[in-house]
């Protein structure tokens, strides 16, 4: 009995050194940056906070039948192959067009007005901590591509998380990067590994700025944060805005479904497209994750032209079927008359002129 107890003393000493220690957790915030955070209305006590009171743990109950589920129905919530993704086509990507290149779930690459921007560029293979454990990526790893991609002029971050902020990512990208914005917090992530301070831009929301001719606003969502047991909420989370000459654009980042949207939509709609989160959806977590029939409505509320749904396509992170989301999504889109485009991974998409393709519906070949 003995042995055990020094085995689960010393195996807790080593996941806190782990957890402390390694870069992949990222970094804190640091006490002269708390101290601005207290100027902040979505700041209390410590955290950063929803613009509405938001309940945030889960009931034995919900814990009990998540265990359940987890066992129940696990073909359906994968690819049954690896899913391809189309030759990428870096001529379209390095042109003038406005344009738009998803590599699954919440990340691509954006042109507009020549500027090339990478939002959320997780790449890696598996949205975890650890190689070992987590969702896989259901496509080839992505990473390489970073290899090819042309220099780029800004990365924004939409909030810390695993399946968004990836470190192998970042490591790979720091140096053809030409600045990062991101939310409060998210800068310390960033230094620790080892992007210069000078090329960090941090935002709270409704914050706004120009960047070589766009406009950038940071917006709100309704999410939580953190990288590791101890820094829960410890840095910001929200949506961007990039308006240029031809093209106004809009991603929700994550979030449940709020009054947040029209707000967002008051102030910057109308968008010629909008990139809605609506994957990884569960009623025991409904304000953290929009389904796609709300994504479809967010898209209405900030006044969105055109739809794509995003936080998809890549890793499976909750307990629905894997295609579900985009199958849900484009019934809503054709109930309420809203366009929505469905590209391949990889593939680039024009945002100039007419939007009404690609609507590939790849998932299922």
């Amino acid at each position: 009995m003995i042995y055990f107890s020094i085995f689960l003393v010393v195996l807790c000493v080593i996941i806190i050194l782990f957890i402390n220690f390694h870069p992949v957790f990222g970094g804190n915030p640091s006490k002269e940056q708390k101290e601005i955070y207290l100027t902040f209305d979505n700041y209390s006590n410590g955290k950063f906070v929803n613009l509405v009171p938001t309940k945030m743990n889960m009931s034995i109950t919900n814990l009990f039948s998540m265990l359940k589920e987890s066992s129940l129905g696990k073909e359906e919530r994968t690819p049954s192959r690896k899913v391809p993704v189309s030759v990428i086509d870096w001529n379209a990507i390095k042109s003038e067009e406005d344009t738009l290149t998803w590599f699954g779930h919440s990340a691509f690459l954006l042109s507009i007005d020549n500027k090339k921007i990478l939002v959320d560029p997780m790449l890696g293979k598996v949205a975890s901590p650890v190689s070992f454990v987590g969702s896989k990526r259901y496509s080839e790893n992505m990473l390489r591509i970073i290899d090819d991609m042309p220099p780029i002029d800004a990365v924004f971050i939409t909030h810390d998380h695993y399946d968004h902020l990836d470190y192998p990512s970042i490591k790979k990208l720091k140096n053809k990067v030409g600045h990062f914005f991101v939310p409060h917090g998210v800068g310390a992530h960033l230094s620790r590994w080892g992007v210069a301070k000078e090329k960090i831009t941090e935002f709270s929301w409704w914050d706004e700025t120009e960047f070589e001719g766009l406009t950038i606003a940071f917006t709100p969502s309704k999410h939580f944060s953190g990288r590791g047991v101890f820094n829960g909420n410890s840095s910001l989370w929200g949506g961007w805005v990039i308006i240029g000459k031809q093209t106004r654009f809009y991603t929700s980042g994550d979030g449940g479904y709020d009054v947040h949207f029209k707000e967002i939509g008051r102030r910057y709609g109308p968008f010629d497209i909008t990139l809605m989160e609506g994957g990884q959806y569960d009623k025991r977590w409904s304000w953290v994750h929009m389904t796609p029939e709300e994504a479809v409505q967010a898209h209405l509320d900030v006044n969105g032209k055109n739809m794509m749904l995003i936080h998809w396509g890549a890793f499976t992170l909750a307990y629905h079927g894997w295609t579900d989301p985009v199958e849900r999504a484009l019934i809503k889109s054709a109930e309420v008359n809203v366009n929505q485009i469905t590209p391949n991974l990889g593939e680039t998409v024009t945002l100039t002129g007419d939007l009404s393709n690609p609507k590939s519906h790849w998932w299922k070949t």
